[in-house]
């Protein structure tokens, strides 16, 4: 008997990835999708009521660079965030028309990190990688720096151990946050075995000024 199947990955947004990371336990800060300039200003006004001082719209695409194309700005006021999200909308970033943003309270950020689980098939296990340089595009720090790029194994069987998650937290520089940083770790690869995914990364993972005590992504 013959059957097909789709084999090639499927790569998601990140206002749907956030949602797959939430259901981990992961620490995400809440979010709203816009697919018009009037549905950001309605999501902004009910986070800037809030008490958040400004919000920021992302572009939804799947490439990298957004910030770079103009498809990541702030705004200060829901007025501003329906003009953002008007000249967002429809603009083209590497080909591909963004029909969609994603509106959230923006943070101040005192440290960018980057964070990921990836499937490392040449070793037949689960890599986790890491970056102090967090918030670019991490190949290009991969190629530049490759000293600034973390790298542990998870178990093959037991997963991503205590230790491991600990000892990736200690080289970020994230020892002041250990406990927070080293459950993001697990809960990395964690969502990576749950959703049988090839890859799992947060970019930026933030250390945030008004919760100094745990990362927010």
């Amino acid at each position: 008997m013959q059957s097909l199947r789709y084999d090639e990955p499927v790569k998601i947004q990140e206002a749907d990835a956030k949602g797959l990371l939430v259901a981990q336990d992961l620490p995400v800060p809440s979010w709203s999708v816009a697919r018009t300039a009037a549905e950001a200003r309605s999501a902004a006004e009910s986070i800037l009521s809030g008490g958040a001082e400004r919000v920021v719209i992302k572009a939804q695409v799947l490439v990298g660079g957004r910030g770079k194309a103009g498809g990541v700005r702030l705004a200060g006021s829901a007025a501003d965030a329906e003009a953002v999200a008007k000249a967002i909308l429809g603009m083209s970033i590497k080909g591909i028309t963004v029909r969609k943003v994603l509106v959230a309270e923006a943070a101040d950020i005192v440290k960018e990190y980057y964070l990921s689980a990836v499937l490392d098939r040449a070793a037949r296990r689960i890599l986790l990688m890491g970056s102090a340089e967090g918030g670019v595009e991490i190949e290009q720090v991969a190629v530049e720096r490759p000293d600034a790029i973390v790298m542990i194994h998870a178990d093959p069987l037991l997963g991503l151990l205590d230790w491991q998650a600990r000892e990736m937290a200690f080289r970020l520089g994230l020892g002041s946050h250990l406990k927070a940083a080293a459950a993001i770790a697990k809960g990395l690869v964690r969502t990576m075995l749950a959703y049988d995914a090839d890859l799992v990364e947060i970019n930026p993972l933030a250390v945030v000024r008004e919760s100094t005590d745990q990362g927010s992504i």
